[in-house]
C-alpha cells in the first residue's frame, strides 16, 4: 500500500516523553522567573491605586467642605460623602462615584480624621497588612 506524503503513521509518529518533559522544564523555567515579577507588579499597583484613590478622596473632602463648610466628623466618617448627613440642605453629593471608592484595594475601609490643627483631614489606607506601619506593600499609604 502506497500511503501519501503528508500521512506520518508508524512507529516513529508522535511525541516522545522526553520532549514533553523538556517542554514542561522550559515552561517552569519560565514561569520560576517571570511570576514573582508579576506579583510585585501587582502589589505596586495595588499601592499605586490606593494612593490615588486616597487623593480622589482628598478631593471630594475639599468639595464637601466647599458646600457645607465643614469637614465630616469622625461620627460621620467618609461615607457622608456618598449620602447625606441628616438634616444638611447644603449637602450637594454624591461626591463620589462609587460607594467602592471608599474602600482600598486590599477590600477594607480607608481609615479617616477629622482635621488637626493644621485643617486638613486625615485619609489612610494600612497597606496590604491592615495594621498600622510596615515596608513594601505592607506601608501605610496617606494624604500627603
Amino acid at each position: 500500500m502506497i500511503r501519501p506524503r503528508g500521512d506520518r503513521t508508524g512507529p516513529r509518529s508522535g511525541i516522545t516523553i522526553l520532549e514533553v518533559l523538556i517542554v514542561l522544564a522550559v515552561i517552569a523555567m519560565i514561569a520560576a522567573v517571570v511570576g514573582p515579577r508579576l506579583i510585585g507588579y501587582l502589589g505596586r499597583a495595588k499601592s499605586e491605586t490606593a494612593q490615588l484613590q486616597i487623593q480622589q478622596i482628598g478631593n471630594a473632602l475639599q468639595l464637601f467642605y466647599i458646600d457645607t463648610g465643614r469637614y465630616p466628623t469622625n461620627a460621620e466618617g467618609l461615607a457622608v460623602l456618598m449620602t447625606a448627613p441628616a438634616g444638611d440642605v447644603t449637602w450637594s453629593g454624591p461626591y463620589l462615584d462609587s460607594a467602592e471608592a471608599l474602600s482600598d484595594p486590599w477590600g477594607r475601609a480607608y481609615v479617616y480624621a477629622e482635621p488637626s490643627d493644621d485643617g486638613s483631614p486625615g485619609i489612610t489606607s494600612l497597606g496590604r497588612d491592615g495594621v498600622r506601619g510596615g515596608t513594601g506593600e505592607d506601608r501605610d499609604l496617606s494624604l500627603n
